[in-house]
């Protein structure tokens, strides 16, 4: 009895989590104004998910909040970065964060972070050749995000933080 007990909370928990995160990238997709900040909140309900649920759902709720992202929204801008980089990172962030070693974690997730920025680079150059016209030196727009994922890193840890000491006592 138990056991289905869990498996139902599971599964209701798993589709309120997935509601929220594709409502979150869908209004990314429509609001003109910020719609990294969207993302941002919708990054967070996958460490969300770890915490409550586990890996395994966590992974399930990802999958499944980026395949109906994408056939709500469209493929748009804001939705393949949810699917390439903010959906994924609260993933990537969990496995990461048990080497327990700070400069070695935050040179994986540099390392992550810049994998994504370069695939969604060279995507949106290959299929939007012209549209990334940039008149600043790619150097210092390479710098500035980079400080701008370290804020955002933290921000995330911020959020577990809390979220993790107020309603689960759990180690994320």
């Amino acid at each position: 009895m138990n056991s289905i007990k869990n498996k139902s909370s599971y599964i209701a928990k798993g589709g309120l989590f997935t509601a929220v995160g594709v409502i979150l990238v869908y209004l990314s997709t429509i609001f003109p104004v910020n719609r990294l900040f969207l993302l941002m909140i919708a990054s967070c309900i996958i460490p969300m998910c770890v915490i409550d649920l586990g890996l395994k759902n966590a992974l399930t709720i990802y999958l499944s909040t980026s395949l109906l992202s994408l056939l709500i929204g469209g493929i748009r801008a804001t939705t393949i970065f949810y699917v390439v980089f903010f959906g994924s990172y609260g993933i990537i962030k969990y496995y990461i964060e048990k080497i327990s070693k700070l400069y070695v974690e935050i040179i994986l997730k540099l390392i992550f972070f810049n994998i994504c920025l370069a695939f969604m680079y060279f995507t949106f150059k290959l299929f939007i050749a012209n549209l990334i016209n940039l008149n600043l030196s790619i150097y210092i727009v390479l710098i500035v995000v980079q400080f701008a994922f370290l804020i955002y890193d933290y921000a995330v840890t911020l959020f577990i933080n809390y979220i993790n000491n107020r309603f689960y006592k759990k180690k994320y």
